[in-house]
């Protein structure tokens, strides 16, 4: 059975983590090579770098805190911000990732995706998507969660994958930081949409959230920030509790 993966996220701006709640209120918290390198210790099976504003601010992402943060772990590196062509795919990986995260540059052009993972391979290509809702409707936002696009968050799942993305990762608007639980209801209906693995991603408060997650169907990985960072849960332990409710996770001492 293949294991599920347990994956924290850098938001970085200005050179430095940050995080809020529901995508509002953003506060400082570490240097992104310090955690990156606890992080790649602590036995985490990924580690997620976003630029949060770059796209917002029509700017290129940070290449040299991406350089300083690859050369400190020794995990897959996924790194997403402002990425809007393929000569922002070779930069980013040239700097160290081993997959490309794309969000606003792929509702801008699709054909972005199935460009990615033509020259690169699928395997490289995540589809991150922010999600709200909107009038009983899973809307796709972009620009760091400023900009209701209107796509339908299904449809696009769908469309993503048909282009070729590797993988999603479904980031919950609503419940991102509020630390009540993922956003089941929101997963399940990707789920049923796509074959891809889903990387679920907003709302983990606790070790059990985690548990309930890995009891979905399509559900291949957690995503969580705060509690990671602040040490709430530390990411052995959670391991350790998933392992014994019978989910497969790969043990530090597996490495």
């Amino acid at each position: 059975m293949i294991a599920k993966r347990i994956i924290p996220c850098l938001d970085v701006r200005d050179g430095r983590v940050v995080k809020g709640v529901n995508f509002e209120g953003i506060r400082d918290v570490e240097d992104p090579v310090t955690m990156a390198a606890f992080y790649n210790e602590q036995g985490a099976d990924e580690l997620v770098f976003y630029d949060i504003t770059a796209s917002a601010e029509g700017r290129g992402l940070f290449t040299d805190i991406l350089k300083r943060v690859a050369s400190q772990i020794f995990i897959p590196l996924t790194v997403g911000g402002a990425v809007n062509s393929l000569e922002d795919f070779d930069r980013v990986l040239k700097c160290g990732a081993d997959k490309v995260s794309v969000n606003s540059g792929a509702v801008a052009n699709p054909g972005l995706i199935g460009a990615g993972a033509r020259r690169y391979g699928s395997q490289c290509v995540v589809l991150s998507m922010d999600i709200k809702r909107v009038e009983g409707k899973f809307h796709v936002f972009t620009k760091g969660g400023r900009v209701d696009t209107g796509l339908d968050a299904l449809d696009w799942a769908a469309r993503g994958e048909a282009e070729g993305a590797g993988e999603l990762v479904v980031n919950s608007m609503d419940t991102d930081d509020v630390r009540d639980g993922f956003d089941l209801e929101l997963l399940d209906a990707i789920a049923a949409r796509v074959r891809i693995p889903i990387i679920a991603s907003g709302g983990a408060g606790n070790m059990q959230h985690f548990a309930d997650l890995f009891t979905h169907p399509g559900v291949d990985a957690g995503l969580a920030a705060s509690i990671f960072h602040y040490k709430q849960v530390g990411i052995p332990e959670l391991k350790a509790f998933l392992s014994a409710r019978g989910v497969p996770m790969r043990m530090l001492k597996d490495a």
